[in-house]
């Protein structure tokens, strides 16, 4: 029955840059009224004539129930069931408050977006919940690559909420013969994983432009995840989370991709670039950068171990050379194994 609902339901999907749009062309093959909101109103005109956001995602052509727009009058025009927001960490609060008004609060509300705010280090949830009418909000996020959902490959991943309707509005929304989906009540979890790994992301993209092997990157992604796990349960997150997609799947499949902004950042430090250099070529946000900063300045004061992430900040914000990083980081005192 809620199946039918959806298939007949108006969706609003919030950014439209590469995730976003791939996440809108997957709601349109369960649901046929799917509004997509952008700044840029060259894309708005590329999608609605030509079917294709020839800004991110070039070859992918789009289903002809996405509309696209850049008002926020005719994204919420006669009212919708429920919003995917794809905009980054760093807009949150701000797009958030502007949009507030436009929702009547029975809206079921999915967010995309891996990274926290700053200062505050509140979750996208958190920040949702404090500026938007509305109480029912969850978190999509895994291995999820844009560009190869925007394929067809095989994909799953995992949509989170303390509100099972939530949940079951996820998995008929998203579902199709090529995107599973797996369920889970830790929205705490789910959140800080997708938020952490852009870090080790990085660090993996500097192991590869430094030539180093496999190795090296599996030491990265292990004692990664074990800085994960420290940081993100003494957040209030489920250990277990952490070894399922959303934490161990997104992992592995960011710090092995060039595919991944934040790993591109990586090998671009690495190479001998200058981080505003990088950031200006990357082609989208990066949110690993501002993760790292917030990250570290928080478990450094908490007395959180996170070498890792401290060499990530050594890298990114300190400007510090790889090799140097790569030095500091195999010259610590032997520690014991395991979480």
């Amino acid at each position: 029955m809620q199946k039918d609902f959806w298939r007949n339901s108006r969706i609003a999907v919030m950014g439209g840059g590469s995730w976003g749009t791939v996440l809108a062309n997957v709601a349109a093959k369960n649901c046929p009224d799917i509004r997509l909101w952008l700044r840029d109103e060259e894309q708005v005109k590329s999608i609605n004539a030509a079917r294709v956001n020839i800004k991110y995602l070039p070859e992918l052509v789009l289903s002809d129930r996405i509309h696209a727009t850049t008002s926020l009058e005719k994204a919420f025009d006669q009212g919708i069931h429920a919003v995917i927001w794809a905009l980054p960490s760093g807009a949150c609060r701000i797009e958030s408050k502007k949009m507030a008004g436009f929702f009547k609060g029975e809206e079921i509300v999915l967010h995309a977006t891996k990274g926290i705010e700053e200062v505050s280090m509140k979750r996208v949830s958190q920040m949702l919940a404090e500026e938007l009418p509305c109480p029912r909000i969850g978190v999509i996020s895994g291995p999820n690559l844009a560009h190869e959902v925007s394929r067809g490959e095989p994909a799953a991943t995992v949509v989170a909420s303390s509100f099972q309707e939530v949940i079951d509005a996820g998995i008929a929304r998203f579902t199709t013969d090529r995107f599973r989906i797996y369920s889970s009540n830790d929205m705490v979890g789910v959140e800080w994983a997708g938020a952490l790994k852009n870090i080790l992301a990085i660090a993996s993209g500097t192991v590869d432009a430094l030539k180093l092997g496999w190795n090296t990157r599996s030491m990265v992604i292990t004692r990664g995840l074990a800085e994960i796990v420290r940081f993100g349960t003494a957040m209030g997150a489920k250990l277990e989370t952490f070894l399922g997609l959303a934490g161990m799947g997104d992992l592995l499949a960011t710090c092995s991709s060039p595919l991944s902004r934040n790993y591109r950042v990586g090998q671009q430090l690495a190479a001998g670039k200058k981080l505003s250099e990088v950031l200006h070529t990357l082609g989208g946000v990066a949110e690993g950068v501002r993760t790292t900063q917030i990250v570290w300045n928080h478990a450094k004061q908490r007395g959180i171990y996170m070498p890792i992430t401290e060499g990530v900040y050594r890298l990114t914000v300190e400007g510090r050379p790889a090799a140097e990083v790569l030095d500091f980081l195999m010259s610590r005192p032997s520690q014991p194994d395991g979480i």
